[in-house]
């Protein structure tokens, strides 16, 4: 029987290994500029779990369809779960959890190729990552807190990427920045043209194939010990996540960015 993850391509996810075991996982829901839903959310953790099972598999790509990495939680999911029970909201908050930590603990070396911008729980999935390597066309924000929420379970992993000083300005103002900035806080480690990515990402592609396999994984698992020992939990976070999006403010700031309006607490 062929490996699933071998040559597997679905929707919203596109999957292809080639024939020297490099996995390439792309975001594919362009429409929506690349939104993680419930749906993404799921195929992303069942794609991590068939790498963490392939020994064949010697590194893991991670990227976009079209000119947007990915920008963030859908709203429009999002608007539905804080309005639905907190038990199946909650449920919704620990899966993106799990991915984080699943992307962040996988035992093969992980690359980030950000092929534009990347908002909220973008973010996230390229600090988890081991290496990033962006389009100077991309830019970022922690868009949350200007829709009255909290990027909750993306925090440990942003803290560990950028700093704790640096994730003070930049996830309470909400403001957005550019790439130059994400390289020099450290949330990226190389910055390209956009013609020179995929030239970039295969030559770190090549570095990465030179090391050897069980020493890579071993390195890992140290990373990961690591990971372990933040204070922050998952479970904490998912719930931070849950009960602020379920909450007035919350409510208000999707409706607001849904709607085109200001939110309330602007004047």
């Amino acid at each position: 029987m062929p490996n699933p993850i071998n040559e597997h391509m679905t929707q919203p996810l596109h999957i292809r290994t080639d024939d020297r075991g490099v996995c390439w996982l792309t975001l594919n829901r362009p429409h929506r500029a690349n939104a993680l839903n419930g749906e993404l959310v799921q195929q992303l953790s069942a794609a991590l779990a068939g790498i963490r099972a392939d020994s064949s598999i010697r590194l893991l790509v991670l990227s976009g369809q079209g000119e947007v990495f990915c920008s963030g939680a859908d709203l429009q999911s999002m608007q539905q779960l804080a309005a639905a029970d907190m038990t199946v909201n909650q449920s919704d908050a620990f899966e993106l959890a799990l991915l984080l930590e699943g992307l962040a603990s996988l035992p093969v070396p992980t690359l980030a190729r950000v092929n534009g911008p990347a908002y909220g729980g973008a973010i996230g999935l390229i600090a988890a990552c081991d290496i990033a390597i962006a389009s100077n066309t991309a830019n970022f924000a922690f868009s949350e807190v200007r829709l009255g929420l909290v990027p909750a379970v993306i925090a440990p992993y942003v803290i560990a990427a950028i700093g704790l000083r640096q994730a003070r300005r930049w996830v309470l103002t909400g403001q957005r920045f550019d790439a130059k900035q994400a390289q020099t806080m450290g949330l990226l480690h190389q910055l390209v043209t956009a013609d020179a990515l995929d030239e970039a990402v295969e030559q770190q592609i090549q570095l990465l194939l030179q090391g050897g396999p069980q020493a890579q994984r071993q390195a890992k698992q140290l990373f990961n010990e690591w990971l372990k020992a933040s204070p922050m939990a998952k479970q904490d976070t998912a719930e931070l996540l849950a009960d602020i999006r379920a909450s007035s403010e919350g409510r208000e700031g999707i409706d607001a960015f849904l709607t085109k309006r200001k939110p309330g607490w602007v004047k």
